[in-house]
């Protein structure tokens, strides 16, 4: 059970009321955990600030003799630019910067020799995805008009449009018609895997960058991995599967779902919306992936996030206690580039919040966040970086309404671009590799290649 309540973050404990009743009160004063009334800023910023000040107790970085971006065991490195992304939004929404400098330390600490997220003691265990998070967490810094790096330093933009570019050389079309392989590299279990969320990763990146530059060419790519991510059927019905095989051609599709697989596509299509001005076949894909995510709520209380992969079962993995985060922000800023979905969401993101303020109830401090909000203020006892991260994210997405819409190139963005980076450094030198072409420039200097590399006979796959 947790302690005490011990701060002025806490709230008196009583019986757990139905959500119905918690919900007609707008606050989640009723039990023990943090108090937030969802519909009071400052109310939302004081619980936000607890709850980022919890996440940030797990990060060793910022000290002497640590490595700036880098989380300790057993976090992998993904998952602290997926942290930074969400300290990227909490001054977004909150204008708190104290984390500010610590996120500009980690995110240009870890670009890489050539400023694309390829860090070369990251090569163990570099998927495409795992670039990808911190290509998005760039991303966002230039959205969301972060302060820029010093002028001799990569900046958010540029390092955004190297990741695009480094993964656009490694479009594979000798296995299953194209696509992503999960692993960048050969000597990794699970280079002989194409996964979803790799893919997604991919096409936010394409779809935010259309909308940023105005590039047609990133919109290009961004149709040409939602037709293959739904052609090799790991979009069925708007259910979005995890990924396949190449040595089974990806005639194996796992069917295991997870909330940031829809979440990711969410947001590409919410910008692939806005960037085509609204047009019926992306505001339908929006609808149909919105409406489909209605399986990763519960049913009592009503419209609680879940990882109904593993959450009610008690098999989630470190990965898996983030995911939902990024439903949440995903979500969220879906509604500032198509602004009609803002009830829908806000429906979710409300329950959902309430929910995940209950649940931070755990630890000597009585602050500690769970993952299973749909047990309100019963403490499920679990804690860690992905736990504290997915209840920042749906909380501080209550403010979503209170900021600006993403900036673009030409309505106020401060961020330099780089459309030709990340053209160095993409493979190990010392991997056999077919010879690459370079073409389809298209002004952006965009590359697109013919990469056949060949793969590994592993049948592991990964459902994280």
């Amino acid at each position: 059970m947790p302690a005490a309540p011990s701060s002025s973050h806490q709230s008196v404990r009583l019986p757990w009321l139905s959500f119905v009743a918690l919900t007609v009160f707008s606050i989640s004063q009723l039990s023990a955990g943090l108090q937030l009334d969802l519909d009071d800023a400052a109310s939302i910023k004081a619980a936000t600030s607890q709850v980022a000040y919890d996440m940030m107790k797990y990060y060793d970085g910022n000290l002497t003799g640590r490595i700036p971006g880098n989380l300790p065991d057993p976090y992998y490195w993904w998952q602290c630019g997926a942290m930074f992304g969400s300290l990227l939004d909490y001054y977004f929404y909150t204008g708190d910067g104290q984390y500010n400098d610590l996120v500009t330390q980690g995110m240009l600490h870890q670009v890489g020799p050539n400023n694309d997220y390829m860090t070369p003691n990251q090569t163990k265990t570099t998927g495409n995805d795992d670039q990808g998070f911190w290509a998005m967490s760039a991303l966002s810094a230039a959205e969301q008009r972060f302060p820029n790096p010093p002028e001799d330093k990569p900046q958010w933009l540029a390092l955004a449009q190297a990741v695009f570019n480094t993964q656009a050389l490694r479009w594979d079309t000798q296995f299953c018609g194209g696509g992503l392989r999960w692993q960048v590299f050969t000597f990794n279990t699970g280079y002989d895997y194409k996964n979803t969320i790799s893919n997604g990763v991919f096409f936010n990146i394409a779809a935010r960058l259309a909308k940023y530059t105005g590039n047609q060419t990133y919109a290009d790519w961004a149709d040409k991995v939602w037709d293959w991510t739904n052609d090799v059927g790991f979009i069925q019905g708007y259910h979005f599967f995890d990924g396949a095989h190449t040595t089974l051609n990806c005639n194996d599709t796992n069917r295991v779902q997870w909330t940031y697989n829809a979440g990711v596509y969410m947001l590409g299509a919410a910008n692939m919306y806005n960037f085509t001005g609204g047009s019926a076949k992306w505001k339908e894909r929006l609808d149909n992936i919105f409406n489909q995510t209605s399986m990763f709520y519960t049913a009592n209380p009503p419209n609680v996030m879940q990882e109904q992969a593993c959450e009610p079962y008690g098999t989630c993995n470190t990965d898996n206690f983030s995911f939902k985060a990024y439903l949440a922000r995903w979500m969220a800023a879906s509604t500032k580039v198509a602004p009609y979905m803002y009830d829908g969401v806000m429906e979710k993101i409300r329950a959902s919040a309430a929910a995940a303020a209950l649940q931070c109830s755990g630890g000597a401090s009585g602050t500690l966040c769970g993952i299973k909000w749909s047990d309100g203020a019963k403490y499920d006892g679990t804690t860690g970086v992905g736990q504290q991260m997915s209840a920042l994210e749906v909380m501080q997405s209550l403010l979503i309404s209170r900021v600006a819409a993403p900036v673009t190139q030409d309505t106020g963005g401060i961020s330099k671009g780089d459309p030709s980076a990340g053209s160095a450094g993409t493979f190990d030198p010392s991997l056999p590799q077919d010879t690459i072409e370079r073409k389809d420039r298209v002004g952006a200097g965009i590359l697109t290649t013919l990469v056949l590399v060949s793969g590994i006979g592993s049948t592991w796959w990964m459902i994280a």
